[in-house]
Parts: structure tokens; sequence; C-alpha cells
């Protein structure tokens, strides 16, 4: 009994404190990492909440770019972090979700390191082509791929990355063969894109919406099923004729598995309180970004249901790093 009571007074005393410390959160700055590269379409999302972060919680919230191996450095440092709410992954698909299938020896496992606090935006992936390309839409991308097996050369944001998984499950869907050709992001792409020294690219939408709308380079399809508000004239994979074809870059934040409800909550309430706002709005639409929002629970959900989707294509792809 004397050791009963002794149990049931330590946890009395220990859930004070740890409600204490959530009630006081943030009580100093809050580090967002931020896995890729500053100036990517990640990046100047989590700087906006940031800024909208600090603003309503009168505390710095600071955006931290460890960028490297598929998201995977900035991945492992948040997975190893103490679970007190001031250190939060701001991230895509790869290091939230899809590298665990994907990355031999990878020093964290996302399903167990990871809670779930919020799902941001989505963006359509756009598959463009140089301007000189002989296929001017994207079925005449894929009646020449079949016709030159091998010889299309699709430019991709890294190795594992969701534009490398949707190259995949295109030429999956359409049963053509193209070479991947893995970039260390989205910005030595576009600028080979331009110069015609790839011939497609297939990566997230936001950084190509300025060089098509200047006719610099040609969007052939966006990867939804519906169109894209930015690029209103570009039709869908689906609309091109590759029905069932879909697939969605997305922004989320996920903390180190322990973390307070209560803080989960509180940054979960900011965050969907961002998109409503004419701020969140603004900064959505510059970015070619569409709202989500929702609860811990949904991005759960959502990620569960990413691995069920994904799952097979990297298996078959047999893209393994």
């Amino acid at each position: 009994m004397r050791l009963l009571s002794l149990g049931l007074l330590g946890l009395l005393v220990l859930a004070p404190c740890h409600d204490a410390a959530a009630q006081e959160w943030p009580a100093r700055p809050v580090t967002l990492v931020v896995p890729f590269p500053a100036g990517s379409a990640v990046d100047t999302l989590a700087r906006a909440v940031a800024n909208a972060a600090s603003e309503n919680l009168g505390k710095q919230f600071i955006v931290d770019n460890r960028a490297g191996a598929g998201g995977n450095i900035g991945g492992a440092a948040v997975a190893k972090s103490a679970p007190d709410g001031y250190t939060l992954l701001f991230g895509t698909p790869a290091p939230i979700a899809m590298n665990r299938l994907m990355y031999k020896g990878l020093t964290y496992d996302s399903e167990r390191d990871f809670t779930p606090v919020v799902l941001i935006a989505k963006s359509p992936l756009i598959i463009a082509a140089k301007l000189d390309f002989p296929g001017k839409t994207l079925a005449e991308l894929v009646a020449y791929a079949k016709q030159n097996p091998g010889r299309v050369n699709v430019g991709v944001p890294g190795n594992g990355t969701l534009g490398h998984i949707t190259s995949a499950l295109f030429q999956q869907f359409a049963g053509v063969e193209m070479t991947n050709v893995p970039y260390r992001g989205s910005a030595p792409l576009i600028t080979d894109l331009l110069s015609g020294q790839v011939d497609v690219a297939m990566d997230f939408m936001p950084t190509y919406v300025p060089q098509v709308a200047a006719g610099k380079i040609r969007a052939l399809a966006v990867t939804t099923a519906q169109r894209a508000a930015q690029l209103p004239d570009v039709p869908t994979a689906q609309e091109a004729g590759f029905k069932g074809f879909e697939a969605t870059a997305w922004y989320a934040i996920v903390a180190p598995t322990g973390t307070p409800r209560d803080i989960v909550g509180r940054m979960n309430a900011l965050v969907n309180d961002f998109l409503k706002s004419d701020k969140g709005k603004t900064v959505l639409e510059q970015n070619a970004l569409q709202s989500v929002g929702g609860s811990p629970d949904d991005l759960k959900a959502f990620i569960a249901s990413e691995l069920a989707k994904w799952g097979p294509v990297i298996e078959a792809a047999k893209i393994a790093m």
C-alpha cells in the first residue's frame, strides 16, 4: 500500500508540472525545422506561418533550414528533439511519410517518432516541358516517349521526392519508359529546363507558375483532380486522358512523439486561424497552394492514406536509397 501511495503521489506531482509547461508554452523561441533550402515553396509557407505565430503568441518562431538527404537530415533532427513543443517539423510528404518506404538505414521512423499537428495546404505537381520539346500536350509526350523509349529525360527535384515517385506513377499509368534525372531541388531543375538541358520536369508547381505565365516553358498538365486556379488553362492529367491519375504535394507540421497534447492543440488552432485570415489566404494564393487545415487526427488519417497509395508505386518502381 505504501508503494502504491507513493506511486500515486508521484503521478499527482508530475501531472501538474506537465500541464503547467503546456500552459506556459511558448516561454521561449520555437524552432520550425524546414528540411529543404531557403527559398523553396515549403520554406516560403513556413516563414509566413512563423511570422503569424510570432505575432499571435508573442514569442519568436524561427525557421531553421536543414536541407539534405531528401529531407531526412531535418526530419531526424526533429525526431530526436525533446518533445516539449520547442522544435517542430514543417515538412512535405518525403520526410513526414514517404522516406520510410524508400531509405534503408533511416535514423528515424516517421510513424513512430512524429505526432501529427496539422495539414496546412496542398498543391498540384506540374508536368512541364521545354519549349522546343516535340510533345506539345501530355498525350503527345506519351506518344513520343513510346516511340523513343528511355530517351525522354524527366527532371525531378531529388531521388525519392514526390516528383520522383510521381514520375514513376505516371510512367506506370502511361506504359512508357523515361529516364529520371534527379536534381538537388527545384531551382537547378528549372534552370536546366529553361536552358533545354532536360526535356520534362515533374515537380511542385509554385516555382513554375511565373515561367509558364512568361511563356518560357510549356505546362502540359497538373496532377490534381481539379485544375489549378493559378493555371486555369492547363488541363489535369485526368482531362488529358489518364483517368484516375492523381498526385498531390502537401505541407504539414508534425512534432516529436510525446509532445503535450495541449501544445499540439494550440499550434493546430493557430495554423487553422492563419488559414482563415486574409493574410493566410493571400500567402496561399501567391504560392499556388490550396488551404486544408483540420485536426491532428485528420492529418494522421491523411498520412495513412498516402502511405497506402504510394507504397505499391514505390515498390513496383524499385525506388530505394
